[in-house]
């Protein structure tokens, strides 16, 4: 979520609840702060055009948050949920997605979503060094296929429920 919506609570709210209500799975979430520097490599594939320079010092403005999501096709369905980049259009065309809804200008339009798989492990790796993608998918997503979790509403991200915990509940 960009610094538009990380800064109106409700924003921020109303995106996580399209999240879930979409079933999308939250794998990580946390509220960052990139400095020029960070959103100028974040961005580097469109240094030279118009926008870049406006999306960069935008993009430093303030906090965010920063999501992994999981989704069979996540990508291309986060997009679809997102919305068309420009706001204009989307206030018309696509009026019920998180940009049609939200979305202030083209710069200020509330979310970024990845545009392959590819990108996507680079944006993970970007703003989640810590996290493993290999060994999520070797360990994790199995689990969460056959429905082994549960939404931590504290901590605000979906968890692999394991053996001792389920004996719990």
């Amino acid at each position: 979520l960009k610094p538009d919506a990380a800064a109106h609570p409700l924003v921020h709210e109303a995106v996580h609840a399209a999240i879930l209500r979409h079933r999308f799975l939250i794998v990580r979430a946390k509220e960052l702060r990139c400095g020029p520097e960070q959103s100028r490599r974040f961005y580097r594939e469109h240094a030279g055009r118009f926008f870049y320079q406006r999306l960069v010092e935008f993009m430093a403005s303030g906090p965010m948050w920063a999501y992994i999501l999981a989704h069979e096709n996540a990508v291309p369905l986060w997009r679809s949920l997102m919305g068309p980049t420009k706001v204009f259009r989307a206030r018309y065309s696509d009026p019920d997605s998180i940009r049609g809804a939200y979305g202030l200008t083209d710069t200020r339009n509330t979310t970024h979503g990845s545009d392959s798989p590819a990108s996507a492990s680079r944006e993970i790796a970007f703003f989640f060094p810590e996290f493993d993608e290999q060994r999520w998918y070797e360990q994790d997503e199995p689990q969460l296929r056959r429905g082994q979790l549960y939404y931590s509403a504290k901590e605000r991200v979906h968890r692999v429920l394991r053996a001792e915990e389920a004996e719990v509940t």
